[in-house]
């Protein structure tokens, strides 16, 4: 069993020895699921130089974010009734999406303190809510341990590798899935700010080719959207399931609903005395882009790269007419008749 080390709740920080433990605990993961991947069918790349299909979905390999980090939570990890995960797909609004929960469970933690000193004005949003892909294999203290309740994570990983105890343990799940052609064009600037300096730069036309084909992290994309939407109607109390699109459009009144089903609904005093526009104005594009314009959040990962445009619609920037008509094409095929094709972000597509 991979053990999972505590940490405290008050302190990010991150020492050579820390560093040493990770690292030696990844190679041990990634030596052990070798064996397995060498079956996987194989594709090029986004940042790595393959990736490798499991349970029908791409995952890049020898990473933190791989197909044997998810081999191994699938085999060891033990979700907390008390968790709270956000699901999202890559560039889908995961970084705002962090800050919004994280704000709202921990509001009455740091109520009173100076703003200048809020966790999500110090540390990327990254940090505030680490992945669960690292929790395995990670013993640098975050904002969450085995003994904080609730404890907040996010991932990436498709319904069908999800760990068996996250959905046995009741706990709750928050999704958030965003229009296919706006994640296409943020995926695309964001892989290439991650390529090192030997992978030239991706070409657009590149990129929407593999996107098309279903060949992006996580994807295909129209699969793992679907696949939790279906699972939000199997397990309704405990999943929740927005749109960037929505979110973007009134926000407002959503952090009120998202507050609500993450157990931590705001009250009437609070709403009068404006702390719903708070977190807003905290969470906010500009808030955080600023907060987030020098520093790495790992070694290759500066913070800024998660901060481009935060826009609804960037794509229309990007795509030729004939690339729109090709994925509104896939889209509706995809989501012929499905529930989600009336949801905001994706009712544009057509019947």
């Amino acid at each position: 069993m991979l053990q999972m080390s505590l940490i405290d709740c008050d302190k990010t920080y991150t020492s050579e020895d820390d560093h040493e433990h990770e690292t030696g605990h990844l190679d041990l993961i990634l030596d052990r699921y070798k064996d397995k991947i060498t079956t996987c069918p194989k594709e090029k790349g986004w940042v790595s130089e393959n990736m490798y299909m499991y349970q029908g979905f791409w995952h890049i390999s020898n990473n933190e974010f791989s197909v044997q980090t998810t081999m191994a939570m699938q085999d060891t990890y033990k979700a907390h009734p008390t968790d709270i995960y956000l699901i999202t797909l890559p560039k889908s609004g995961t970084t705002w999406m962090k800050a919004l929960m994280f704000a709202i469970v921990n509001r009455a933690r740091y109520k009173g303190n100076p703003l200048s000193s809020h966790p999500l004005l110090i540390n990327n949003p990254h940090k505030c809510v680490p992945f669960l892909e690292t929790k395995i294999f990670k013993n640098t203290p975050t904002y969450v341990d085995d003994e904080c309740s609730p404890r907040l994570f996010a991932t990436h990983i498709p319904h069908i590798s999800l760990p068996q105890s996250i959905l046995d343990s009741g706990c709750r799940i928050v999704y958030m899935s965003r229009n296919p052609k706006d994640v296409l064009v943020s995926l695309f600037h964001f892989t290439n700010k991650l390529r090192d300096e030997s992978r030239a730069r991706m070409p657009f036309d590149e990129a929407f080719e593999l996107f098309t084909k279903g060949v992006s992290p996580y994807g295909p994309y129209w699969d793992h959207v679907k696949g939790y939407y279906n699972m939000s109607l199997e397990y309704s109390e405990n999943i929740l399931f927005l749109t960037y699109e929505d979110m973007k459009e009134d926000t407002l009144n959503k952090v009120k609903h998202l507050a609500k089903f993450l157990g931590y609904p705001f009250t009437n005093d609070e709403e009068a005395s404006g702390a719903v526009d708070e977190i807003v104005r905290l969470c906010s594009f500009k808030t955080l882009s600023e907060a987030n314009k020098h520093g790495n959040l790992r070694e290759g990962v500066p913070n800024d790269a998660f901060f481009r445009e935060g826009k609804v619609g960037d794509w229309t920037s990007h795509l030729t007419d004939e690339m729109s008509v090709i994925l509104n094409k896939i889209t509706r095929e995809k989501f012929c008749g499905h529930p989600i094709s009336q949801m905001k972000g994706f009712d544009s597509f057509g019947p």
